[in-house]
């Protein structure tokens, strides 16, 4: 008789990827879980969002995508969580979390599986239509939970497993060391897509220095109070001496990566033309007039309107689908759909016009004026301008985002939530923001922008209009 035949052992799989090289998981039965895991339709379904929606008309090279992305945090975050373990386990006095790093890890590569088409561009609007999916975070963990991933993880690393990830994935702030991986200022996330976007998009500035930071990252414990009386003390990792200017130039280069990059006005053009045509599309549908969208009633656009809770017709729609939808609803019978279907296609996007810098020149400094109060009349100008631009007609898109580079102490209570630094042996870390002059001026990154057709020459002068009206008021406050 011919025995059972034996159990075929695990092998390590193994990814090339252009930023990290080799990405590797191993045999043992956390990784192997986690691969399994990777070959889910939800996160399979990343390999179709671009991690930068449309940066890939501004930069050709930006075509990278969400599942490369969740490969290198996963990667990142395996090499915080060895200076974890290092770290700790050094010292006797304290006790490594293997369950949390864990979920940490796991956290780090599922992050992303509840993004939208193009990431971050589907949002705004997924958030003004008040739809499900608004927040990607909120859809990730639901998918978590509730997705065949749910059955992968909870099968071989426990029941509640797949919860617990989820809810690390949904908090707003770290709650200890193992979260702060995966969500702080110095995380996985960060580690990977300032090196990875910079490779992909070509631009030469905002370099990242790794393999230093890794090298000089150790676990800490901080005071997490601001007096003796409610003063504790928390886990966190910090940067030792060595790596003071690196760090600096860490937070540089995201500095650097937003107005270049993230911010460009061609590419948040493209997002606001892409959020009109979604959001008319989507409101023809859902009051039944999908004829005039130029789709079948069975597209996935059609079937996600009609059923904007139902995660599934969430999850069937992806950067293909809406490429693909592009030259029937260049077709469509609605004139509005057709004319941006037809923008984005043949990549005529709109004229930029920039009101906060128009504002800003509207508006110079007064003699002895103090920069702050300068700063403030512009400020106050450009929500009168965005209040009045929200009221134009819908032939003039408004772009309005900020955006600070570093939270400083006061926005972010949390040590976990900073970058901290030691500057000598043995001395109390501090905040990154207290040692270099430079990271505490960078000011918050704020825009106000308008797009309108080149040909929309009323639309032009709506806007001239609005910056007038804006900056008279501006004027009299000075005045004040």
């Amino acid at each position: 008789m011919r025995g059972p035949k034996p159990q075929r052992m695990p092998k390590p799989q193994r990814i090339r990827c252009p930023v990290h090289n080799l990405i590797e998981f191993g045999t043992d039965q956390f990784e192997q879980t986690l691969w399994r895991a990777i070959q889910t339709p939800p996160f399979q379904r990343l390999r179709r969002i671009r991690q930068l929606g449309f940066s890939e008309l501004v930069f050709p090279g930006a075509t990278h995508t969400r599942f490369a992305h969740s490969l290198g945090v996963f990667h990142m975050a395996r090499k915080l969580i060895e200076v974890i373990r290092r770290s700790i386990g050094a010292d006797r006095t304290r006790m490594y979390g293997h369950h949390q790093a864990q979920v940490a890890l796991a956290a780090a590569l599922l992050h992303d599986i509840g993004h939208g088409m193009f990431s971050h561009a589907f949002e705004p609007l997924a958030k003004r239509l008040r739809l499900p999916s608004a927040e990607h975070e909120r859809a990730s963990a639901t998918l978590i939970r509730d997705s065949e991933i749910a059955d992968v993880l909870n099968a071989e690393l426990g029941s509640g497993f797949a919860n617990d990830v989820a809810a690390l994935i949904e908090r707003k702030e770290p709650g200890n060391l193992y979260d702060a991986v995966v969500s702080s200022q110095f995380d996985a996330d960060r580690l990977d897509y300032m090196q990875r976007d910079r490779l992909m998009t070509g631009v030469q500035s905002s370099g990242v220095d790794p393999v230093w930071l890794l090298a000089n990252l150790e676990v800490a414990a901080v005071r997490t109070g601001a007096d003796d009386a409610s003063a504790g003390e928390i886990e966190t990792l910090v940067l030792g001496p060595k790596a003071v200017q690196t760090a600096q130039s860490y937070v540089l280069a995201l500095f650097h990566l937003y107005p270049n990059v993230y911010l460009h006005k061609a590419t948040r053009g493209a997002e606001q033309v892409f959020a009109a045509l979604m959001e008319r599309l989507l409101r023809l549908a859902a009051d039944g007039h999908t004829a005039k969208t130029g789709l079948e009633e069975r597209h996935p656009l059609i079937r996600f309107a009609k059923e904007p809770g139902d995660s599934a017709r969430a999850q069937a729609l992806d950067d293909h689908v809406f490429w693909g939808a592009l030259p029937m609803l260049e077709e469509a019978e609605d004139a509005e759909i057709a004319r941006l279907a037809g923008a984005l296609r043949g990549r005529r996007l709109f004229r930029c016009i920039d009101v906060r810098a128009q504002i800003a020149v509207a508006l110079p400094p007064r003699k002895d004026e103090a920069r702050e109060k300068h700063q403030a009349r512009i400020a106050l100008a450009c929500t009168r301008a965005e209040r009045l631009l929200r009221m134009a007609p819908k032939c003039i898109l408004t772009d309005s985002y900020s955006r600070s580079p570093y939270k400083r102490v006061q926005e972010s209570q949390s040590p976990l939530n900073r970058i901290l630094i030691r500057t000598t042996a043995g001395s109390p870390p501090q905040d990154m923001a207290e040692l270099s002059p430079i990271i505490a001026a960078a000011e918050p990154f704020h825009i106000l922008r308008a797009y309108v057709a080149r040909d929309d020459d009323k639309a032009g002068r709506t806007i001239e209009n609005i910056v007038r009206t804006s900056t008279r008021g501006g004027e009299e406050d000075g005045q004040a």
